[in-house]
């Protein structure tokens, strides 16, 4: 086991916020703060409420991925199903509730994967990550502002996609290979 030795407190301290901008779904802040040294610098955070992530597994090892067109990048992205949780709402309430929007599919087995911190130099958005099982068939129904298409993928290849640099998303990536790592350790 390795040994560290602290030298440092490691932290900073957040000496005035300053709003600049409030959206729909970001604010963003610029901070002062007092680092450790004593000297004081800017740091800028974007506010996000954070989101949920599903890796919805079949029995015959498949994963439900959802298409859809990202404007920041301007194309078609394959993801897990996933969306922002509103204010004040269970993670895994609103896994459930994404994965019958966008997949059309409920399940009757959770699990926790974990959290995501997908930005963390300025980002304080945290992403939880599930995994389903125990799969049937609901209605999917969309946002009236949401369009994509689900389709089933296998996992194997789901994971070499990730590998191959094919899936730039960070949850899924995380969601996929957490979950792929694990099967195979059995």
């Amino acid at each position: 086991m390795r040994k560290v030795v602290r030298t440092m407190k490691l932290y900073e301290q957040q000496l005035s916020r300053e709003v600049i901008h409030k959206g729909r779904i970001i604010d963003l802040y610029r901070d002062q703060v007092k680092l450790e040294n004593g000297k004081e610098t800017i740091r800028e955070v974007v506010h996000h409420p954070g989101g949920v992530t599903v890796l919805a597994l079949t029995d015959d090892h498949q994963v439900y991925v959802v298409r859809q067109f990202r404007y920041p990048f301007q194309k078609v992205l394959a993801e897990l199903p996933a969306g922002k949780l509103e204010v004040g709402e269970d993670p895994l309430e609103a896994a459930k509730r994404e994965l019958e929007e966008e997949a059309g599919i409920r399940a009757s087995q959770w699990e926790d994967l974990g959290k995501l911190y997908p930005t963390v130099a300025y980002v304080d958005e945290v992403i939880h990550m599930y995994f389903a099982a125990g799969l049937t068939p609901a209605k999917q129904h969309l946002d009236e502002d949401e369009f994509l298409e689900a389709e089933l993928v296998p996992l194997d290849e789901l994971a070499e996609q990730v590998l191959n640099n094919e899936i730039p998303d960070a949850k899924t990536q995380a969601a996929v290979l957490k979950v792929w790592c694990r099967l195979q350790r059995k």
